[in-house]
Parts: structure tokens; C-alpha cells; sequence
């Protein structure tokens, strides 16, 4: 049975009158604001793009549950206003997940999909480092405490990580990682029928995505990849110029 879908909030970047639509899916514990640095380079390159906050996120209506197919059938019901399929969907961690169901799910739904170091298959020792990661974020989430962690991010990314914990639901995020004990959305991979393209990011940093995985889903031939060098498990806010370069690439 498909979880019924909850409808989502937005934010948008650019012309509404662009005939290029993009739709932006964040990860675990963040937020539709998050995706600025897609938003302002598709702005800027003339398309109209738009965040959503994830169920259980932002302001975001909360539910009871927080499966994979729960938010694929959330981001599947998005639609671009006016109608027709969105000619982009970026998906980072969580929401990369999500999208992989979503376009695998509904062909028509998406023309083309980015996906930002997905979680596609988190084992044990991600799944740990996952959890440690957000139990750290709601246990101190002053400002400080993240610039500590993450030194390099801009400001806008400091202040909205913080902004995006506080309005996440704590209980939707624990529930993420306890309703997803097998977290694998593998075989929506290889039924992809759309072209896909995988922005990982840096083993040497922290990948949740690389190795013998992305070998496996590398073998579906409509999925492409490349590496953001340097960059750890958001490699949009730890290198966002090297991230956004390569996004116009695969764009172009």
C-alpha cells in the first residue's frame, strides 16, 4: 500500500516564467532553504527552481510515518505549478533516496535527476555515523557548534543549518533512522528509466556513497557520476564552487 502523501511546502529562486523547472530535496535533519546554493545557481543560469521542506521538516506537516516510500510519495506528489514534469529534481542524502523512488516509481514525473552523495543503501556503520551526527545536532545546536564542526561553510549555511534543526522535528528525524532499520532503495536504481547523474563526495573526506555501491548502481547505463573533490557528505556546503561548476556540466 502506498503511504498516503502530504503536501509540501515551498520556496522558490528565479523567473516563474522559465520554461526550466528544477525541483530542490534536502536530507535528514535540514531543510528546503538549505538547497540555496542550487537555487541561486539556477536562478542565475535562467531556470525557476523550488525547495520543498521534507515531511517532519521545516514547516512541513508532521506524520507518524517516516519511511522511504513515505517521503518518495511525498515528493512524487509535487508537481511544478501550472503542470508537466520537472525538467531537473536534485536530491541530497535522504532526499536523494526519496527522488530515486519517486522518478523510478513515476517515469514521468522528472526529465532529468541530480542526485548529491544519495543515500541509496546505508549499512550499519553510515547508518551509526548518520545517527551520531543528528543526536549531536539537537543536543547543541548554537551556532557555534556548527561553525566548530564545519569552519569552511558560509555564513548563510551556519545560520540556516541552525534554523533548519530547530524546525525540524526531533522525533520525525529519530524515526528516519528507526523506521528504515533496511534503508536500500537499490532496486529503484536499476529500474530508472530517466538519466541520472550522481555528484558523490569525496571517499578520502566521508561518502555515504562510493565503492562497491556505486559500482552496482553505476550499472544501470542512464547513470552517470562524478566526484566533488574535497568534499564531504554535503558537498554543496563544504564545496560549493567545485559543486556547482560540475553541476553546469552535467547540465550542459
Amino acid at each position: 500500500m502506498t503511504p498516503a502523501p502530504v503536501s509540501l511546502p515551498r520556496i522558490h529562486w528565479g523567473d516563474p516564467s522559465s520554461d526550466r523547472r528544477a525541483l530542490l530535496v534536502h536530507g535528514l535533519g535540514s531543510s528546503g532553504a538549505l538547497m540555496w546554493r542550487f537555487g541561486v545557481a539556477l536562478a542565475d543560469a535562467g531556470w525557476h527552481a523550488t525547495a520543498v521542506d521534507l515531511r517532519g521538516h521545516g514547516d512541513a506537516p508532521r506524520a507518524l510515518d517516516y519511511s522511504i516510500p513515505a517521503y518518495a510519495a511525498d515528493v512524487a506528489a509535487t508537481w511544478p505549478e501550472g503542470g508537466g514534469a520537472w525538467d531537473l529534481v536534485i536530491g541530497h542524502s535522504l532526499g536523494g533516496a526519496a527522488t530515486t523512488v519517486a522518478a523510478a516509481d513515476h517515469p514521468d514525473w522528472a526529465r532529468q535527476v541530480v542526485l548529491i552523495d544519495p543515500a541509496i543503501f546505508v549499512d550499519d556503520r553510515d547508518a551509526g555515523i548518520v545517527r551520531r551526527s543528528q543526536e549531536r545536532a539537537f543536543a547543541d545546536n548554537r551556532i557555534e557548534a556548527v561553525r566548530d564542526e564545519h569552519p569552511h561553510w558560509h555564513p548563510q549555511d551556519l545560520e540556516l543549518k541552525v534554523a533548519g534543526v530547530a524546525r525540524a522535528s526531533r522525533w520525525a528525524v529519530e524515526q528516519t533512522s528507526a523506521q528504515n532499520r533496511t534503508w536500500d532503495v537499490r532496486e529503484a536504481a536499476v529500474r530508472l528509466q530517466v538519466p541520472m547523474h550522481i555528484l558523490g563526495a569525496d571517499p578520502e573526506v566521508y561518502s555515504i556513497f562510493a565503492g562497491a555501491l556505486a559500482e552496482e548502481v553505476l550499472g544501470n547505463p542512464r547513470i552517470s557520476m562524478s566526484i566533488v573533490p574535497g568534499a564531504g557528505h554535503s558537498p554543496h556546503r563544504d564545496e560549493p564552487e567545485q559543486t556547482m561548476r560540475l553541476l553546469s556540466e552535467v547540465l550542459s
